[in-house]
């Protein structure tokens, strides 16, 4: 078969393939070709989930007769002259119109400002027809319609319009976040309208826009230097997480990125924080020298290099992790709005209630009538009670810290214990209910892993040692890993075929349910692949240690244990969230409290 060159159209529709996907890849191409020109306002318009229509105006530079003309063959750019080293702009490669035009029905309208009148020039199905004045306003809008007309097989791969709507939707966030000096507009007959107004340096009031108010509340802010590579952002506490990853956004040199590096970074740096399938809220904005980071991996431009990758994973990793421990320990402001709703929803309005038939004998204007006193069967109860009196007594032993002056620490002082599991701790300004199991759980845990990092942990060796029954393949991964988890205080030995005998365990974690901790070290192993080291693993192995070894739910504690508690967690970075990721407190404050009674 005699090879021979493919003509420019169907050229265009096999790079097409690649570079418009779907409408949300040519919504994310024309913004980035705006972004370029320099707007400051982008309006997007779309219809049919963007197959029927998609629109993107903006007041940008423009283009004059001979840029129109040049813009729809492919690659032709003012972007790049002869290298690819120092890319600074979002677009660059010089396909996406083409491709567009060669798939749909593209027209473009545009003017510079410095331009008496403007231009417009269409392509449909990959023919450029002959360019003519319009009437433009400076700047240029981009018209798509009928996407994927000249290449009917495509559409039947695509979503539903609500999804592709959706993922133009997300686009446009990513690109709102990136971009907060520019005022973006999401309009549409698919859609309701969406703005995000600009906020100029503010990039965490755009977050807010886009993530929601709350997020602006349990942000951590990011700034760290590593070499020649910066990182800023914002990373959301622990217990502030979400159901999946779409919360996640990433930025290098102010491009929008997907890459698996910088997730897989974010996921190592909320290890032990963050309960499995949740994930944590992020904002990261990577600053480097284009030279050290290459963009043309793939033509849609979503992944990139980096020259140096592990520079890059340990700069997010240690920046999280850093932020984290500085003021991550907090829980969640939504912990305390969801416990308000659930109050609320419990009370209504006297006006709401249903009102009972009125009767003489339980209206509350009824006439006085006299009682046999406190001697009736109701009062009985308080029989035991002795009557309240302001005389001081001596005291002949030692009394604990005045509760008012515990009160005064962030998390307060212990009240109660209820459910034999929640403290209740007074606050200067509110009330703190704690999870006494997850709290001492991520106290122990956080020993655990300090201790990891000095000297083998303590262990205390068992009079006699305890067998656990497992199946043979998960007795050969333990004893693979035997010497690892002996640094954890933890010594076993095999005991026969399916069979592992424990002989210590850590010293701090007290009584230990050898039984249930092996079973589950077994499973994680496995999970974890026996190929790999333990030693990247050991803090998950000592957060599961953590969990057999903590205060069990139903244990009843003295005011002085509740108060050690207390003041052992404000000392100890991370201990907001429990080693799954729950939060171990939640705080109310009084206006809050009040609200609830309506006294504010």
């Amino acid at each position: 078969m005699a090879i021979r060159q493919l003509s420019e159209t169907l050229i265009n529709q096999i790079a097409a393939g690649e570079v418009i996907e779907r409408p949300a890849s040519a919504a994310k191409e024309l913004i980035e070709n705006a972004l370029d020109a320099g707007a400051t306002r982008i309006e997007i318009a779309t219809s049919g989930g963007g197959k029927a229509l998609l629109r993107v105006s903006d007041n940008g530079s423009g283009m004059d007769a001979a840029d129109l003309e040049l813009a729809v063959r492919r690659h032709c750019t003012s972007k790049i002259s002869e290298t690819l080293e120092d890319i600074r702009t979002l677009g660059f490669r010089g396909e996406a119109l083409p491709s567009i035009g060669s798939v749909a029905r593209l027209s473009i309208a545009s003017r510079r400002r410095d331009s008496a009148g403007g231009h417009e020039i269409a392509v449909a199905g990959g023919k450029i027809a002959h360019l003519r004045p319009a009437a433009a306003n400076p700047g240029t809008i981009v018209e798509v319609r009928d996407l994927f007309f000249a290449t009917p097989a495509r559409l039947k791969f695509l979503k539903t319009e609500k999804a592709e709507a959706g993922a133009i939707t997300e686009i446009v966030k990513r690109m709102a976040i990136a971009f907060p000096a520019v005022r973006f507009v999401l309009s549409g007959s698919d859609r309701t309208t969406l703005e995000f107004p600009a906020t100029g340096d503010d990039h965490l009031a755009r977050m807010a826009q886009v993530l929601g108010k709350d997020f602006r509340d349990n942000a951590i802010a990011l700034d760290a230097v590593r070499e020649e590579i910066s990182l800023t952002g914002f990373a959301g506490v622990p217990t502030f997480n979400r159901g999946n990853s779409a919360h996640q956004y990433a930025f290098v040199n102010g491009r929008p990125v997907q890459d698996k590096l910088i997730l897989s970074a974010i996921r190592g740096a909320y290890a032990e924080t963050i309960p499995s399938g949740r994930y944590p809220v992020a904002v990261l904005a990577i600053t480097l020298d284009p030279a050290l980071v290459d963009v043309n991996v793939h033509p849609a431009k979503s992944d990139v290099r980096f020259r140096d990758p592990g520079l890059v994973r340990g700069l997010i990793v240690g920046a999280i992790r850093e932020a984290l421990a500085r003021d991550g320990s907090r829980a969640a402001t939504t912990g305390a709005s969801d416990m308000l709703r659930s109050f609320r929803a419990g009370f209504q309005p006297n006006s709401q209630r249903p009102q009972a038939q009125w009767s003489a004998e339980t209206s509350p204007s009824r006439p006085y009538q006299p009682t046999t006193g406190f001697g009736e069967r109701p009062q009985a109860s308080f029989d035991g009670l002795s009557m309240p009196t302001a005389r001081a007594e001596p005291q002949s032993s030692p009394q604990p810290a005045a509760p008012e002056a515990n009160a005064r620490y962030p998390l307060g002082a212990a009240r109660a214990q209820i459910h034999a599991n929640y403290i209740v701790a007074q606050t200067e300004d509110g009330l703190v209910i704690v999870d006494q199991h997850a709290a001492h759980e991520r106290l122990v845990f956080e020993a655990m892993r300090k201790a990891l990092h000095s000297k083998r942990l303590a262990s205390q060796v068992l009079l006699i040692p305890e067998i656990v029954d497992i199946p043979e393949e998960d007795c050969d991964r333990l004893m693979q890993h035997a010497a690892e988890l002996s640094e954890l205080g933890l010594a076993i030995e095999r005991f026969g075929p399916g069979a592992i005998a424990v002989r210590e365990t850590p010293a701090m974690l007290g009584e230990v349910d050898a039984h249930g901790l092996i079973r589950q070290l077994a499973d994680e192993i496995a999970e974890w692949d026996t190929a790999s080291g333990l030693s990247a693993k050991l803090e998950y192995v000592a957060a599961t240690m953590a969990c057999h070894g903590s205060v069990r739910s139903g244990r009843r504690l003295r005011p002085e244990e509740m108060n050690a508690l207390l003041r052992e967690m404000e000392v100890t970075p991370g201990s907001g969230q429990c080693n799954h990721g729950r939060p171990t407190y939640i705080e109310l404050k009084l206006s809050d409290i009040e609200r609830l009674f309506g006294r504010s």
